[in-house]
């Protein structure tokens, strides 16, 4: 089979591009381009997930390439802006997202100083390292002491097609949390109205009283009677909302003491934003990332319900 290519490279960026003009496996067809000096090397890159085919990241040596495919390979450069993130993981990424894990610890988004090591701060630089008129827009948020998955919006037209139709976008956001406790219901539906006070607290009332109706459905997934572990979907997505609607029904998140939680085994809040689905601004495609649960979430003595 024969095996050609034509390069080109931007001069903004520091990725290098190949267009595939005959049938062949990935590795060989590196090899041919010499991109680095030795068999060796560049089998190296392939390892470290420096090199992507039509955008996908792709590091077996035998992937099969086809006719008008593009090989992309990133710098080293590129490689360590991503390693230099802390407390938050690049899911995925395109011209109108960016999709990351979140530690606990780390907030979303500033509340007083601007230039405060947030995700979107970070991740604000980490596009500007790229283009200085890059910007990352805030879609939504999770609390400093919740991890797990989120999205940020990489221009203004994909922030405001998200948030303006927020409930038709995102068709799926799941949560884990450990609470005190065992729940009564192995699963039900919590609704009711929340609203804030002066002091930043929210407060939650079965009947109307002015604020904004929050509905969350739970399942317990594990217990071992002291703690559960409950897998949350949520229906709205208020503020607080899920550590309300758990101490609403008695079982308060660990470490979670401004909403009743009297223990805190793992030293932080026990809620972890495990998977969000949603319609592509842009292209409409169904897009679903997940998060696994920390491995300190794991009850010492557990049964399965």
């Amino acid at each position: 089979m024969k095996k050609s290519a034509k390069r080109h490279q931007s001069k903004k960026q520091t990725e290098k591009k190949y267009i595939v003009k005959g049938e062949s496996e990935l590795l060989p067809f590196l090899l041919e381009q010499k991109i680095k000096s030795s068999r060796n090397a560049t089998k190296s890159i392939l390892s470290r997930g420096q090199v992507k085919v039509d955008g996908k990241t792709i590091t077996q040596h035998n992937a099969v390439l086809k006719p008008g495919q593009e090989i992309e390979i990133i710098e080293n450069k590129e490689m360590q802006r991503k390693s230099e993130l802390m407390g938050i993981r690049i899911l995925y990424e395109d011209q109108d997202l960016i999709v990351i894990d979140k530690e606990a610890g780390i907030l979303s988004v500033a509340a007083k100083h601007p230039n405060e090591w947030t995700a979107h701060y970070q991740l604000s630089l980490y596009v500007k390292d790229k283009n200085p008129r890059n910007r990352v827009f805030v879609v939504h948020r999770l609390d400093r002491d919740t991890s797990g998955v989120m999205m940020f919006a990489k221009n203004e037209k994909a922030k405001r097609i998200l948030q303006d139709n927020w409930k038709k976008m995102v068709t799926e956001r799941i949560y884990t949390a450990m609470v005190e406790g065992e729940p009564a219901k192995k699963e039900d539906t919590i609704d009711s109205w929340l609203s804030e006070n002066k002091a930043f607290k929210v407060y939650s009332s079965p009947k109307d009283n002015g604020g904004k109706r929050a509905v969350t459905h739970y399942h317990v997934a594990q217990t071992n009677g002291n703690y559960s572990l409950l897998t949350l979907t949520l229906e709205t997505g208020r503020k607080n909302q899920i550590r309300v609607h758990l101490s609403d029904i008695g079982h308060p998140i660990v470490g979670d003491k401004k909403y009743g939680a009297q223990t805190n085994p793992l030293k932080r809040l026990g809620l972890h934003a495990t998977t969000i689905k949603f319609k592509h601004p842009t292209s409409g495609k169904l897009m679903q990332f997940h998060s696994a649960v920390p491995k300190i979430f794991k009850l010492k003595t557990k049964t399965s319900v």
